[in-house]
């Protein structure tokens, strides 16, 4: 992988991870597009690591208070009298389902699944189901208003983005606005759910990536890393304003445009389904060069 594509990458995964458009689908068509080999969800997964640091950095203060609530609330036996410690809990059970589920599928998810044909599906599906519950939500609860069941239902949401092209932030801003959440509170709380999510994938694939017979140059999984966090922090603030103001109407035509272009230039054969998937080749056991006997003495 050279510098640049390191960068190009890096960019297409911070401004994606946080919008309701499909980081890994981005991630699979933009190296398609140019006819480089897909880099495969372990890279993905790595230098998702600097999206993870944008939203710590950028949330440093919510988190700060979440993880002080939800300590305090353990020590006074009272885990759940505030709406701190609640939303702290909320953010560890909506963690369960996508860890359960990501281990189970695994393989599954980084081979076949990585098809374009499965990603032009999932955003336009997702695209028609975000544009229904746009539609039918309130837009009135805050986060103060969540509950267990609510902390539960949108981390079933996020389970749903292990299908490449659903989106985590599309499905967990889904989740929360069919919910009846106001459209920055969904976001806000959408940002929050991905951090133990996307570190522990982050990590989780460095280990593999590091056991990997080819893989990318420390160089290039660094540059872009730093890439991914200054525009995931960019991306990250935008959003926020944008949805205060305005819906996910935009993200919506946005998704199903790039779904059909997707189909158009598959039935084409512009684009192949599963070419490049998946570049990093991770082995079972460690290579080893077995040593033979030349001769008896």
């Amino acid at each position: 992988m050279s510098l640049l594509q390191a960068i190009v990458l890096g960019l297409v995964q911070g401004l994606t991870e946080f919008l309701p458009i499909s980081s890994t689908a981005h991630l699979r068509i933009v190296p398609e597009l140019f006819g480089w080999p897909d880099p495969g969800a372990a890279y993905s997964a790595v230098i998702q690591l600097g999206t993870v640091a944008a939203v710590l950095i950028y949330f440093r203060k919510d988190i700060v208070t979440l993880l002080r609530a939800f300590f305090l609330g353990l020590a006074r036996r009272e885990p759940f009298a505030t709406t701190e410690s609640r939303l702290a809990w909320f953010v560890l059970i909506g963690t369960l389902p996508i860890g359960i589920c990501g281990l189970a599928f695994k393989k599954t998810i980084e081979g076949s699944l990585r098809s374009l044909y499965v990603i032009s599906g999932s955003l336009i599906v997702l695209a028609l189901i975000l544009l229904v519950v746009e539609r039918m939500a309130s837009h009135k609860r805050t986060l103060d208003d969540m509950r267990w069941r609510d902390g539960l239902i949108v981390g079933l949401w996020q389970a749903l983005a292990l299908i490449p092209g659903s989106s985590r932030s599309g499905t967990t801003i889904t989740g929360a606005l069919s919910l009846g959440l106001r459209r920055e509170d969904a976001a806000r709380y959408s940002f929050l759910l991905s951090i133990p999510a996307t570190s522990l994938a982050g990590i989780f694939e460095l280990k593999h990536l590091l056991e990997a017979t080819e893989r990318p140059s420390t160089m290039a999984l660094v540059t872009g890393t730093l890439v991914a966090f200054a525009s995931g922090w960019a991306a990250i603030a935008w959003l926020l304003s944008y949805l205060r103001k305005r819906s996910t109407l935009i993200f919506i035509v946005y998704r199903v445009v790039l779904g059909v272009v997707l189909l158009v230039l598959l039935n084409q054969g512009i684009l192949r389904p599963l070419a490049g998937v998946e570049n990093v080749d991770t082995p079972n056991k460690p290579l080893t060069v077995p040593v033979e006997r030349q001769g008896t003495d």
